[in-house]
Formats: C-alpha cells, structure tokens, sequence
C-alpha cells in the first residue's frame, strides 16, 4: 500500500466520529449497515453522518451498494488489512511475532 493512502486512511480514521462509524461497519461484517443504522448505533446525526461516510469513501475505508431504497455501506476489509499490515511490518525488531508472544518493547530493549 503505498504511503499516501496509508496516510489518508489514517487521516480518515482520526476523528471520533468516523471511527465510531469505521468500527461499527467492521463489527457488522459483509452485510455491512443502512445508513440510517449507522445513525442509530453511533448517534451522529444523519446531516453529518453523509459527510464522514464520504471521508471514510474517499479513504476506501468502505464501500457502498444499492439495496432498494437503502444505500449499504460495508467497511472495506482489504484495506483494513493493508494499513494493519503496513503498520506491523517491522513489529518485533524485524523477528517473527506468534500468537503466543506479542510483541513488547520491554522485550526489544534485551
């Protein structure tokens, strides 16, 4: 992922809002939410909440669908994990990290 999507995602993600909206979509897996639920879970008002899904667009942190009358946003799961990963990459001074072992930075300091 190259670093001006890395940046813009996390410029995305960085308001409390769209992060309330960004994990509500990510908790909701592939069937993702109707706006109006957006609303309801995260209480942000349906007038602002148009402006941080378009953010959260532009940031191809979700996705959108027609069902109906009803416009479903879906949180975008590959870039999730790219920006994850990104963010991991070096985790552990470059040594492989297991499930049973996080990484600590009491223990690169060793």
């Amino acid at each position: 992922m190259e670093k001006t999507k890395i940046i813009n995602a996390l410029a995305a993600l960085a308001q409390e809002s769209r992060l309330a909206v960004f994990r509500a979509l990510v908790q909701a897996g592939p069937a993702g939410l109707a706006a109006g639920k957006i609303s309801e879970l995260t209480g942000i008002a349906p007038s602002s909440l148009s402006f941080h899904l378009k953010e959260l667009l532009h940031a191809n942190l979700v996705d959108s669908r027609s069902a109906g009358r009803f416009i479903i946003y879906t949180a975008q799961f590959s870039t999730m994990n790219q920006l994850l990963a990104y963010l991991t990459e070096n985790c552990c001074a470059g040594s492989a990290c297991t499930d049973s072992t996080a990484c600590s930075p009491e223990e690169l300091q060793r």
